[in-house]
């Protein structure tokens, strides 16, 4: 009887100690991890070149430096350099000739040159000041665990589209980001996007991913519930967004 209590003791001790083990994580800390399993710090001094869509994008980070480039070429084969910087908006003709451009212009031209190249290193980016994280829950998708993780902006330093809403699907194990929704004002109504990453590769120690991008079926479905419409196939493929030619150099300080 002796004998019987003290192995109880003892595998009652050791269930308490693996108890005490299991991480209550934040929405801050799933992130933190997510970044250094994509390449963490690297981000922070490194060159990024890469192709989407028949223009060249060019990204150098240099601990709270950047400069984002998109160049297109028009019609007449010249190239069009849309630059963003800590200093603001520029464009240029040939990178040489400055392009004045409207003021109502601007905004929209920033906007998208940081889109691409904001998607492009997910989940790096989602530390910036304006960001808020709430972790909203877990969720099962294709036999997977993820926390789920629902991002908003502040209005001030969010952008123009500071009121749009993110979900980030990050795998439980990995920490890695494998879906991800947002939700966008149009002039009708909300506009909702989901996106099945696919092609994982690293590249110079950074992970690059593709997407699968769709959108729902039904406009009445809330963005809460694109995961599990992902999983149901009430989703419609419209595109897929692919980073061509990557390459990273990483600066040495």
């Amino acid at each position: 009887m002796k004998r019987f209590s003290f192995l109880f003791f003892v595998v009652l001790i050791f269930g308490c100690k693996n108890e005490s083990k299991v991480e209550n994580l934040s929405a801050d800390d799933i992130i933190n991890k997510s970044i250094e399993v994509a390449g963490g710090d690297s981000f922070k001094k490194s060159e990024i070149n890469f192709d989407f869509r028949d223009r060249h994008y060019y990204a150098k980070r240099n601990h709270g430096d950047f400069l984002l480039m998109r160049v297109t070429i028009n019609a007449n084969n010249d190239s069009i350099y849309d630059v963003l910087t800590n200093a603001g908006y520029e464009r240029k003709l040939n990178d040489m000739i400055n392009v004045v451009v409207p003021d109502s212009m601007i905004t929209k031209y920033s906007a998208s040159v940081n889109s691409v190249h904001y998607f492009s290193v997910l989940p790096y980016g989602l530390n910036d000041k304006a960001v808020n994280k709430t972790l909203i829950g877990e969720e099962e998708i294709k036999a997977k665990n993820y926390y789920k993780i629902q991002v908003t902006f502040n209005k001030n330093g969010g952008g123009e589209d500071y009121e749009d809403v993110f979900l980030y699907w990050i795998d439980k194990e990995s920490f890695k980001v494998d879906y991800l929704a947002y939700s966008y004002n149009e002039a009708d109504g909300k506009g909702m996007r989901f996106r099945a990453a696919y092609n994982e590769r690293y590249v110079n120690s950074l992970r690059f991913v593709d997407y699968n991008n769709y959108k729902p079926k039904d406009k009445s479905m809330k963005l809460q519930n694109l995961g599990k419409a992902f999983e149901n196939n009430q989703l419609e493929l419209l595109s897929k967004i692919e980073l061509e030619n990557v390459r990273v150099d990483l600066i040495n300080l």
